[in-house]
């Protein structure tokens, strides 16, 4: 009797250890994997993972937003993660467990969308760009100017900034500068359908050459309804062999010597002689890239352009920021003796 009564001691304690141990390994399961282990007050928090990201750098990103870095790191190794970190950008959400902390980090890269128009120069767009996405603004740049993506599409230097059309776009954080371009010419190419491409054909012009020129009439005027006019002014003046002699491509010049930042009310005499292949009044036909991103209407307005002999415009002052527009100089010079009583009037000299 005694050796059954230890017998069944013996069995009611092993039932009871292995229940007491069963429970332990399921607990430490339950919250290595399962359990909230977030640790921030806002209802999600962003983590963004570089490329190339190792463990050490991962650990000083995530652990101020863990309860418990040391069941995330252990359940990390458990799943293999940490063997195969990805760069992007990853949205952790309270009350989100380990599993669901690691399954966001390897399967839901959010993308980010970059907006970008109203850009001078192709640097600004690196520098804003870059504000978006992981690569830097000199990597972009470098991008940019690669010679053979330069060659392989028929573009400089100065054409290339042609390639970016102003919008809204989506990329995932981790997207490097090469992806950037390649999908902004994608983006450029899909724009240019052939409907637009015989348009441009009708006009002798390439789709770069329409962005150059919408350029010019987008810094020549924000008023939307008066830039087809603008081009055909324009557009008269390639096709007689003139000049284009246009006053933003001017400007465009000081700002090249100047500096982009400084501030230009009016053109000068003394300016229309700066050396550069941008003054439009030295050297006949278009610059050699825009001078400005045109927006997809500046664009639109050139190869909708507006059919008139109209050959020279100034400011009208009594429409402030549309032009009156002549046929011949002696008319032009006409309308404009009321732009230069304005500009003495107001004491504007630079």
């Amino acid at each position: 009797m005694e050796n059954k009564k230890l017998y069944k001691n013996i069995i009611s304690i092993g039932i009871l250890s292995f229940l007491f141990i069963s429970s332990a390994v399921l607990f430490n399961y339950y919250k290595t994997y399962y359990s909230d282990n977030t640790n921030f007050n806002d209802e999600s928090v962003f983590i963004y993972i570089k490329s190339g990201t190792g463990l050490n750098h991962l650990q000083k990103q995530i652990t101020p937003f863990l309860k418990d870095s040391s069941t995330f790191f252990n359940a990390a190794y458990k799943t293999k993660y940490v063997l195969n970190i990805k760069a992007g950008k990853y949205e952790i959400i309270k009350g989100f467990s380990n599993k669901q902390i690691i399954n966001s980090l390897r399967f839901k890269n959010i993308p980010v969308k970059v907006t970008f128009n109203n850009m001078e120069r192709i640097e600004n767009l690196a520098s804003r760009v870059s504000k978006f996405i992981e690569v830097d603004s000199l990597s972009l740049m470098n991008s940019f100017y690669e010679k053979t993506f330069l060659e392989n599409n028929d573009l400089n230097t100065e054409s290339v900034f042609s390639v970016f059309l102003p919008n809204t776009y989506e990329f995932y954080w981790n997207t490097n500068a090469d992806e950037f371009r390649d999908k902004m010419l994608d983006q450029f190419n899909l724009f240019w359908n052939i409907s637009r491409k015989e348009k441009a054909k009708s006009l002798n012009l390439t789709p770069i050459q329409v962005s150059v020129l919408a350029s010019i009439v987008q810094r020549e005027t924000p008023k939307l309804d008066e830039r087809p006019t603008i081009s055909g002014v324009y557009y008269n003046r390639l096709k007689k062999r003139m000049k284009l002699q246009a006053d933003p491509t001017v400007v465009y010049t000081i700002k090249q010597k100047k500096g982009f930042d400084k501030k230009i009310k009016r053109v000068l005499y003394r300016d229309l002689k700066i050396k550069s292949p941008y003054n439009t009044y030295l050297h006949k036909g278009l610059p050699p890239g825009p001078i400005y991103m045109p927006d997809i209407s500046s664009i639109e307005s050139v190869l909708n352009l507006q059919e008139h002999n109209y050959l020279f415009f100034v400011a009208d002052v009594k429409r402030p920021g549309y032009h009156m527009f002549a046929n011949t100089l002696s008319q032009h010079n006409r309308n404009k003796r009321q732009y230069i009583s304005w500009l003495r009037k107001n004491k504007i000299r630079r």
